[in-house]
C-alpha cells in the first residue's frame, strides 16, 4: 500500500487490505485443512465475520491526534500508523504469518496453529453446527491465558442437550475454565470466558481473567475494571436471590445474565457494566435466546476426569456408609473396570 503512492494511504485501502488479508486467512486454514473442526460458514447478520474481525483489527490502529481511523473516507495513514499497527496489532502480524508461511508453504515460521485455531471436541456421534466460525473461534481464543488455547471442548449445548438450566448446571459444574455463548433472538452473539470451575452456590466466584466478549454484530473483548470482584455468578434452589447464571455488574443487572426460566437473560450495562466495563451485549436489554453452547478450555484436571467417571457411592461416602449399616449389598462393586494402571 505504501510503495504503491509512497505517501499517506486512505482508510478505505486499509480497510481494503484487512478484509483481503483475514478472507486470506480462512481461506489457507480450509485449503490447508487446518480448520481442526471448525468451519468457515457465513454468520448471521448483514456483514460477514471476515469483514467483522477486519472492521475490529482496524480499530487497534493508532493515529496520531487520535482520529478513528475506518471514519472519513479522507483520512490518512502515513507509513509510520501503518508499520506500528502491523508489528504492534498481535492479529495483524499472526495472520500475515499464516499466508506467508502456510499459504506460500515458506519455512522459518515459529507459528504455532494450535494456539491460534484449537482443536474443537465434541462428544462421538453428536455433532451439531456452532455459532461460532473459525474466525469467531480465532478471536476469542486469542484472549484466553496460552495454556489453555490448545483444546476447546463442549460442555453444552441446547441444541444436544435441550433447553434446561439444570441440565446446565450438571454439565458445566466442576470443569474448569469455560468459554459461555449465546445467540439472541436477534442475531447477537454474545458471552463470557469463566476462569475458574463453575460452582453452584450463592455467592460470586471467579477472579480478574474473566471478561465478556462480542461476536455479532462486532468483536470486542471487556475485561475487568477492578471495580468489584461480581465475575461469575451460578446459582439455583433459592427464595430470596436471583436464580440463573451471570456474569459482572449485580443482582438483577448483569452485563449478562441467563434465567433459571431458560430461554431468557438480560444484559444491563447504563453506560456500561460496572465490572468489566462492557456496553449492553444483546440487542434487546431483556433478550430471549434458543441457542446456548458452554466450551471447556485447555486440558481437562484429573478431577474434572474422575467426574465422568466415579461412582456416586465414592463421591457420597455417606450413601456408601448407610448402605452398609443397613446391610445392603453393593452390588456393582464386581462390575467396576479396572484402572489403567493396574
Amino acid at each position: 500500500m505504501i510503495s504503491a503512492t509512497e505517501g499517506p494511504v486512505k482508510a478505505r485501502e486499509v480497510k481494503k487490505f484487512t478484509e483481503d488479508l483475514v478472507g486470506s486467512v480462512a481461506h489457507v486454514l480450509n485449503y490447508r485443512q487446518e480448520l481442526r473442526g471448525w468451519t468457515q460458514k457465513q454468520g448471521p447478520g448483514s456483514l460477514s465475520r471476515v469483514q467483522v474481525l477486519a472492521a475490529q483489527l482496524c480499530s487497534e490502529m493508532k493515529l496520531q491526534g487520535g482520529e478513528k481511523p475506518l471514519g472519513p473516507q479522507r483520512l490518512e495513514c502515513d507509513r509510520t500508523t501503518i508499520e506500528d499497527w502491523v508489528f504492534r496489532a498481535p492479529h495483524v502480524a499472526t495472520f500475515l504469518s499464516v499466508v506467508i508461511h502456510r499459504g506460500f508453504l515458506l519455512p522459518g515460521s515459529s507459528l504455532h496453529l494450535a494456539t491460534l485455531v484449537p482443536e474443537r471436541r465434541v462428544d462421538q456421534g453428536r455433532e451439531f453446527a456452532s455459532v461460532l466460525d473459525v474466525l469467531s473461534v480465532i478471536y476469542i481464543n486469542s484472549h484466553l491465558p496460552r495454556e489453555q488455547r490448545h483444546h476447546w471442548r463442549l460442555l453444552f449445548s441446547s441444541e444436544l442437550h435441550g433447553h434446561s438450566f439444570a441440565q446446565l448446571c450438571g454439565r458445566i459444574t466442576h470443569c474448569g475454565p469455560c468459554v459461555v455463548l449465546l445467540e439472541d433472538h436477534d442475531g447477537h452473539v454474545f458471552g463470557g470466558f469463566a476462569s475458574c470451575s463453575w460452582e453452584v452456590k450463592p455467592q460470586f466466584q471467579g477472579d480478574d481473567r474473566c471478561f465478556l466478549f462480542s461476536i455479532s454484530p462486532s468483536m470486542a473483548v471487556y475485561t475487568s475494571t477492578g471495580y468489584n470482584d461480581h465475575y461469575m455468578y451460578l446459582n439455583q434452589g433459592q427464595q430470596t436471590i436471583p436464580n440463573g447464571l451471570g456474569m459482572g455488574g449485580q443482582h438483577n443487572y448483569f452485563g449478562l445474565w441467563i434465567d433459571v426460566d431458560f430461554g431468557k437473560g438480560h444484559s444491563k450495562a447504563k453506560p456500561t457494566c460496572t465490572t468489566y466495563n462492557s456496553p449492553q451485549l444483546s440487542a434487546q436489554e431483556d433478550f430471549r435466546f434458543e441457542k446456548m453452547e458452554v466450551w471447556a478450555v485447555g486440558d481437562a484436571s484429573v478431577t474434572q476426569l474422575a467426574k465422568n467417571t466415579k461412582s456416586v457411592l465414592d463421591v457420597d461416602p455417606t450413601a456408601q456408609a448407610l448402605l452398609e449399616v443397613s446391610g445392603r449389598i453393593r452390588h456393582s462393586e464386581g462390575l467396576r473396570e479396572v484402572p489403567e494402571d493396574q
